[in-house]
């Protein structure tokens, strides 16, 4: 097995908390570049990889064959384009681009050149998200009627030092935990008929959207999705409702907090949940009886063996692109939605 040659564009949060201890953990992988345009922090956590100070050194690299940009929202289109076409492989962290158009012409040029183009979505491979799919692919709550799923935060000190709170195109958190939380339900549920949604900011001195709630149309089903940074005391995770049935789920996938604290999915037990928060599966049957219903183990590494095995071996990817850019053009008409306070039709 030769390793995929991989060089990494910027080292902030995204770079340095995921793809980065992800790439080095892989052994299909290594992480043979990164561009950090100042300071020395990559080269003291990755001595091994060659530090450069610019994107187009990167690309004139003969040996690099996927590139990964962990960059500001802005900057995706940009860096994700001269990389395929200076004939790379592009990993883009979430979310794929600001507007949808751009993900067309992104996804057009890596079938022009015969590029392998995926997006980050890891919350895929979340050990809640994958229990939730198990529960509906058993059927274990009959016919679903009613998901919620929501991201809470607690973070009332807006920081603008921090590109993700600026007044930026890209910026907030409906293109940030909203990517996630879209991307599962077009996994879940696919293309939804209609959208109707509230982004707002509730954070004083908030110069991005700090709070949304989003309501997806599907037939026989209601899809509502939330998120906010004023969440205290958490409400759960997940809510599925069902004829049969309901599951409610509280906490979140514990692989982030164990890669913010250095932890490596090379470790035993990788990913697994204690037993004491997973969630409970209430059956009405007759008779009431509730159980906890065990969490898969998370495997955020599984995203990085599709991307090198869809390169190596033809394997199908399991993030495309064009899911991808349905995330980007709900979140336009989520954003439209809320400017007009009315329900938009997805087309």
């Amino acid at each position: 097995m030769t390793p995929l040659h991989v060089g990494l564009v910027g080292f902030g949060l995204a770079a340095e908390v995921f793809h980065a201890p992800l790439i080095h953990a892989n052994p299909k992988l290594q992480l043979t570049h990164i561009v950090e345009r100042s300071g020395n922090k990559a080269q003291n956590a990755y001595p091994e990889a060659r530090i450069v100070r610019d994107v187009g050194e990167l690309l004139a690299e003969p040996s690099v064959e996927l590139v990964v940009v962990a960059t500001p929202n802005t900057t995706h289109f940009e860096i994700a384009a001269q990389s395929l076409e200076a004939g790379k492989h592009v990993v883009v962290d979430k979310p794929f681009t600001i507007a949808s158009e751009d993900a067309d012409k992104l996804i057009t040029l890596s079938l022009k050149l015969g590029r392998v183009l995926s997006v980050f979505q890891n919350r895929r491979w979340d050990g809640d998200f994958m229990t939730v799919r198990e529960i509906l692919s058993r059927k274990l709550l009959g016919r679903l009627a009613e998901f919620e799923s929501r991201f809470d935060r607690f973070r009332p000190t807006v920081n603008p030092k921090v590109w993700r709170e600026q007044a930026k195109p890209g910026s907030g958190v409906l293109y940030d935990l909203g990517s996630h939380l879209i991307d599962q339900s077009i996994v879940l549920f696919g293309r939804p008929r209609a959208i109707y949604a509230e982004v707002g900011r509730q954070r004083e001195g908030a110069a991005a959207d700090d709070n949304f709630e989003l309501h997806l149309d599907y037939a026989n089903l209601k899809v509502t999705l939330k998120a906010g940074m004023l969440v205290c005391e958490p409400s759960p995770r997940y809510i599925l409702y069902g004829t049969e049935g309901s599951y409610v789920k509280y906490g979140l996938d514990p692989q982030e907090a164990a890669l913010k604290q250095g932890g490596s999915p090379a470790r035993p037990n990788w990913g697994a949940e204690p037993e004491a928060v997973w969630g409970t599966c209430t059956k009405c049957d007759g008779s009431v009886s509730r159980s906890r219903y065990p969490t898969l183990a998370g495997c955020y590494q599984a995203y990085y063996d599709n991307v090198y095995a869809a390169i190596r071996g033809g394997e199908e990817l399991a993030v495309k692109p064009e899911q991808a850019r349905e995330v980007i053009r709900l979140i336009e008409l989520a954003l439209e939605s809320s400017r007009h306070k009315g329900v938009i039709e997805v087309s």
